[in-house]
């Protein structure tokens, strides 16, 4: 019997172990697998592990002086097995230096000299600094002494920086606004898969980043008001009484309040008035910190429950002429409970979120930077995106700059569901066919077919946009029509709840998936996010038969997208029936689909609805 059970338990892991391979899995992420570090079933490995920092920071900004100057004191943590020699420093600003590589032309207002280190302390012992010459954004610096498995390292950097005119992701909004990102040097993500994360950021894909804790402290002149990631942890030291009283209120109403109006601000009412005042924020387990700061910004406030015992602050900073800033707060308030309560149906992760009005339409850990539009349904869609990045990167720990499609995909998924609800189907519908879907669908060229998995850093132009937004979106709505709401609700939540907080790679989520609904969707994903398919049907023929009309499908393009399929009767009238991506699980490239149809057919359409046909004068047929 033992030993009836012992073959039972091998021939079990080796199905589980053919099955996962069928998916072609690269040579470092497999030994990731064989070193135990992450499972064939979706879940983290016994072995898992990753690093952490500690990061006390100290960052100075006094506008109109454009000069940042900040200092850190960071515990970093090794819980590798591996014993580290030296670490790697991310130095994103430095995208602002003349003659770096970037995917695009820079203004002089672009352009800056970059980040400079002007002291660098390991273990209570300062070091020379070597400044990056053969890579700008990252550098090497060798340990004094190696930094063993589950060890710690102390470090001290000091640093400073001109902020650039011109703001991107970061930079100044107005000569008195400004948008810190990326702003302080960090140690790169060192993982057990990729190693070092040496990267060039080039301006074009996003960002990887281990979970930290911070303490930050923020100086600026009277007058200024600052918001951060993060939970302020000294209101009653930088704000007046009475705004202090209205920022606590807002975090317990449901109602949008002016927690300072243009007035006050302007009027030096609102901060303590001291020549500086310090800031002070906390944030635990989080992967990045950002800060805006103005003297003439506007603060909105309210708050929206994420579960029975917990609200999320939302917070509003903008130019008081920006009539959709006016709508932000409540934008925000609508997005987060509408994805704690909807999809992902994941209580919102974060204390807080603060829409800060600027350029950049781009996320950032409880913070999101966002332009001004005269369309207001524009701007609300806008908010919904990036602040359904919360879950995806951060809550969840993407790798951005590798698979965009496990962040971005998710964040136009998501954007499509929440407003089906806030606009009508159809609107939201064709929007999303019209800004995500039809110029990849309808782009015969090359560089639209590469496979979805294909890293990110390897693509740009179309191949980025396409293989990040709408095609990796296109397949997460097959697979939940394939698994329908409730079977693809628990997959969902069975890979967040194994992966948050952590770093899940796209096997990751493809075995987690195929694990808790308790079937091998290999084939799905094989289809949808490692082939060079696109979506064609083609409707061949159709004959009557014993049980209906049969319908010859041929699928030209190749990936297995779901359809309806649409009859129009001789006496006026329509019967539509939907078929699932399902009809193609067996692999076969033409079907024959039954359609119980009882009465005399006039012509039938294939409509893919927001799974657009690149050649869809093929899918009718007349009689």
């Amino acid at each position: 019997m033992h030993r009836l059970l012992f073959l039972s338990a091998c021939l079990s892991a080796c199905a589980l172990q053919l099955s996962a391979q069928s998916l072609y899995i690269p040579r470092d992420v497999a030994r990731a697998y064989k070193k135990g570090t992450r499972s064939m079933d979706g879940k983290p490995g016994a072995n898992y592990w990753q690093n952490t920092g500690h990061y006390d920071i100290t960052v100075t900004a006094m506008p109109p002086d454009r000069t940042v100057h900040g200092t850190e004191q960071i515990t970093y943590t090794n819980n590798s097995p591996d014993t580290l020699h030296a670490l790697v420093w991310r130095l994103v600003l430095n995208i602002h230096k003349p003659g770096v590589a970037r995917y695009g032309d820079a203004g002089k207002d672009y352009l800056t000299d970059g980040l400079h280190i002007d002291r660098y302390v390991e273990n209570g012992v300062e070091r020379t600094w070597q400044e990056p010459t053969a890579h700008a954004t990252w550098q090497g610096m060798p340990l004094a002494a190696p930094l063993l498995p589950h060890a710690s390292v102390q470090l001290s950097v000091d640093w400073h920086y001109e902020i650039s005119l011109e703001s991107g992701r970061e930079g100044m909004l107005d000569s008195t606004t400004y948008y810190l990102a990326y702003f302080y040097p960090r140690v790169s993500v060192f993982d057990d898969y990729n190693g070092w994360d040496r990267l060039n950021f080039i301006d074009g894909q996003e960002f990887y980043n281990d979970f930290n804790d911070y303490s930050l402290q923020v100086k600026v002149p009277a007058n200024y008001i600052v918001w951060a990631t993060g939970t302020l942890q000294n209101p009653g030291d930088v704000l007046q009484p009475t705004y202090a009283q209205r920022l606590a209120q807002s975090m317990t109403s449901d109602d949008v309040s002016h927690i300072a109006t243009l007035d006050e601000v302007v009027g030096g009412k609102v901060t303590t008035q001291n020549p500086v005042n310090t800031w002070k924020w906390t944030a635990d387990h989080i992967t990045d910190m950002t800060v805006a700061l103005s003297n003439h910004y506007v603060w909105d406030g309210t708050s929206v429950k994420v579960d029975p015992s917990r609200r999320t602050s939302v917070q509003a900073a903008f130019n008081d002429k920006a009539a959709d800033f006016h709508h932000a707060a409540a934008f925000g308030s609508h997005a987060i409970g509408w994805f704690s309560h909807h999809w992902p149906g994941v209580a919102f992760p974060f204390p807080k979120m603060t829409l800060v009005q600027g350029f950049a339409d781009m996320e950032y850990p409880m913070m999101v930077n966002d332009g001004s539009s005269d369309n207001l349904g524009f701007a609300q869609l806008v908010a919904d995106h990036e602040i359904a990045h919360s879950y995806f990167p951060f809550y969840m720990g993407i790798n951005e700059s590798r698979y965009a499609f496990m962040d971005e995909g998710w964040a136009t998924t998501l954007e499509l569901l929440i407003g089906r609800t806030e606009t009508t189907l159809d609107s939201a519908e064709t929007f999303y066919k019209n800004f995500r879907v039809r110029g990849w669908i309808g782009d015969p060229s090359q560089n639209e077919d590469l496979p979805i998995v294909t890293p990110s850093n390897n693509l740009s132009g179309v191949a980025y946009g396409n293989n990040s937004y709408g095609k990796p979106s296109l397949g997460y709505l097959a697979i939940k029509d394939y698994l329908g709401d409730d079977l693809f609700r628990k997959c969902l939540h069975g890979y967040m709840d194994r992966w948050n907080g952590k770093h899940p790679i796209p096997w990751d989520f493809f075995f987690s998936f195929n694990d808790v609904s308790g079937e091998n969707l290999n084939w799905f994903w094989n289809n949808w996010y490692f082939s060079n398919g696109y979506i064609d049907l083609a409707l061949r023929r159709v004959q009557a038969g014993a049980s209906g009309s049969v319908l010859t499908i041929e699928n030209v393009g190749g990936y297995d997208a779901p359809f309806d399929v649409i009859v129009h009767y001789s006496d006026g009238s329509t019967q539509t029936w939907h078929k699932t991506p399902a009809v193609w699980k067996t692999g076969e490239k033409t079907i024959h689909v039954t359609v119980p149809t009882t009465k005399k057919v006039q012509s039938v359409t294939l409509d893919g609805g927001i799974w657009m046909d690149a050649t869809p004068a093929d899918n009718t047929w007349k009689a």
